[in-house]
């Protein structure tokens, strides 16, 4: 059944992802490596490497994953199509050639890509299933059951983000090198965290840093692929908890628990009673963009060139050069980043200062900007239709979250809702460039000639 079921997905699955768990465990226990962090941790902390060794397996039981042909084929992509069928109308498209056309055979492949939503997991892999499946990193979040088994059946191995042992990130390199070096296809979220803003963030290198460590092996450099990912969403589900973590850490203070509890069950019972009451309306739009696939050899001969041994150099000086080929790679994301019909007419929004914008302001507002992303190449949704349809779109979503409400001839941001069309008009903030504030500039100028 499990068979029949990846036939039909016309997927690619990676061997190395049906080894059983106690293999890798024995490969890792055995790593040459993982000795050497092990009696390192243990002149470092005292005790016996006895303990350290334990240490070592409950790690190591943590991380490795049990991928499961059936639970990924059979169950999780009809329950992955069925619920973002549910939220959302889902696009894909790709940016340039797809990375079947452009890869060879023995290509070991990267996925790197912004992080909007934990729904993120769910849509690149319904968007690629066709492809591969995919391997994720995944934080601590997802550390219960049920969650925990099904990401594991998936798949997926499990990181702790802001833990700083020498000896757990040793296990964790070793990990991620194995399975890197049996070709198993990965997906990592660049920026390490949901964005709270909505902007794109700095790109982590961990994790990436652990995979290029593979080409040490001359063999592996010429396999080792990028493809860059771009997500973006109509409605991001934790946009308001976003939203408050950032304010928390800027002073503000968090809701307790009990607050927040009953938010969650309010948001259940009122999608409940609009699902009984025949009034459900989807959350609009959850869009990827597939960028170009690179190679990674060209960066790496870049660097021996300058360097003589990329691997021979000190950390710091390695990293800061990982470092550099993230930002480029997040430069790429965002070059890609979709523009749906909410980001689109937020942005418009955010670029008025008053409260109050007339209906015919705000669509020549949403027309220029549109025109500006063409002249960019920016990857509009143009399935969306004219101006007037992508704001009809827009106003829907906005309207049934009392986002934007309707004031004569024209419209009115609620009270307390200007943190939320700032976030989704950040994540497209960077296309626009100063074309924003130059609007806002040129806006100010009849009431500059006024007052003078």
């Amino acid at each position: 059944m499990a068979l029949r079921a990846l036939r039909r997905s016309h997927s690619r699955l990676d061997r190395f992802k049906l080894t059983k768990k106690p293999f890798i465990r024995r490969t890792l226990l055995a790593d040459e490596g993982i000795a050497t962090a092990v009696r390192e941790h243990t002149r470092e902390f005292g005790g016996d490497e006895r303990s350290a060794w334990r240490r070592v397996e409950e790690y190591i039981d943590e991380i490795v994953p049990f991928f499961n042909i059936l639970a990924y084929y059979k169950v999780g992509l009809v329950v992955s199509r069925v619920v973002l069928k549910f939220f959302y109308k889902v696009s894909a498209e790709y940016a340039g050639h797809s990375s079947r056309e452009m890869l060879p055979r023995d290509a070991i492949v990267i996925y790197l890509m912004n992080h909007r939503s934990n729904a993120d997991y769910v849509l690149v892999g319904y968007v690629l299933s066709g492809q591969v499946a995919i391997s994720y990193a995944v934080g601590e979040w997802a550390r219960s059951f049920p969650l925990e088994y099904i990401f594991k059946s998936f798949g997926a191995y499990f990181v702790r983000r802001k833990y700083r042992e020498k000896l757990y990130h040793t296990v964790l390199e070793r990990y991620v090198q194995l399975i890197t070096r049996n070709g198993v296809t990965q997906g990592i979220f660049l920026e390490g965290g949901l964005s709270k803003d909505g902007k794109l963030g700095k790109a982590k290198i961990g994790l990436l840093d652990y995979v290029i460590g593979v080409a040490r092996d001359p063999e592996m450099r010429s396999r080792l692929h990028v493809v860059p990912v771009a997500i973006n969403y109509d409605r991001v589900l934790e946009d308001r908890s976003l939203i408050r973590e950032l304010d928390a850490r800027e002073g503000g203070t968090r809701p307790a628990r009990r607050t927040q509890l009953m938010e969650v069950l309010r948001y259940v019972w009122w999608n409940a009673a609009r699902l009984l009451a025949r009034r459900w309306k989807r959350y609009g739009r959850a869009a990827v963009v597939i960028g170009e696939p690179f190679a990674l050899e060209p960066w790496l001969d870049a660097q021996d060139r300058e360097v003589g041994n990329l691997f021979g150099v000190d950390r710091a000086e390695r990293l800061a050069r990982v470092q550099r080929l993230s930002d480029t790679v997040m430069d790429r994301i965002a070059a890609i980043i979709p523009v749906t019909s909410v980001t689109l007419a937020c942005a418009a929004i955010q670029s008025f200062d008053g409260d109050f914008i007339s209906h015919s302001q705000l669509i020549a507002r949403i027309s220029e900007m549109r025109d500006v992303l063409r002249e960019l190449n920016a990857r509009i949704v143009y399935s969306e239709g004219s101006v007037d349809e992508i704001f009809d779109r827009a106003w829907r979503m906005l309207a049934m979250r009392r986002i934007l409400v309707r004031v004569g001839d024209g419209y009115s941001v609620l009270e307390g809702n200007r943190a939320l069309v700032s976030y989704y008009a950040n994540s497209i903030s960077h296309l626009l460039g100063p074309f924003s504030e130059g609007v806002k500039q040129r806006d100010r100028l009849p009431a500059l000639a006024a007052g003078l």
